[in-house]
């Protein structure tokens, strides 16, 4: 199954290895599910990785290689239809036109209110302890 992981979780698993983030993404890749990004997720991805303050222990040439395995584990979507606005936070709004597009059951997010509304797309917010609990069924 194709999931999105919101920018939240590849920055919690950058800064802590004792979280279900870092948890899920040890997992990749797996059979179970597939990251979807998008050219626009991705460059989120990066701005938000590459940042000095959740770089922390690691050089960028390391954050640099996280991002690089990353890409590699996804399936790259195009998004061809824009449905804006739809969620609180217009920023959200790339997330839920990747799942969409995509075909996702879910996004794996620390922000699941700020994702209220995906459920008219048949689309499920869930933390990623709460992803890691319905791999395990």
């Amino acid at each position: 199954m194709r999931v999105v992981l919101d920018t939240s979780v590849l920055v919690a698993a950058e800064r802590s290895k004792h979280g279900a983030s870092h948890a899920l993404l040890m997992r990749l890749p797996d059979a179970r599910f597939q990251p979807v990004v998008s050219v626009a997720l991705f460059a989120e991805y990066r701005a938000a990785v590459l940042r000095p303050e959740n770089v922390l222990h690691r050089s960028q040439a390391q954050a640099e290689g996280f991002l690089d395995f990353i890409l590699s584990v996804s399936h790259l979507q195009e998004i061809f239809f824009l449905w804006r606005p739809a969620l609180p936070d217009p920023n959200d709004d790339l997330i839920l036109e990747l799942a969409v597009a995509a075909g996702c059951r879910y996004i794996v997010t620390h922000n699941v209110r700020d994702f209220r509304g995906t459920e008219k797309w048949g689309i499920a917010a869930v933390t990623p302890g709460d992803f890691l609990n319905l791999l395990k069924t």
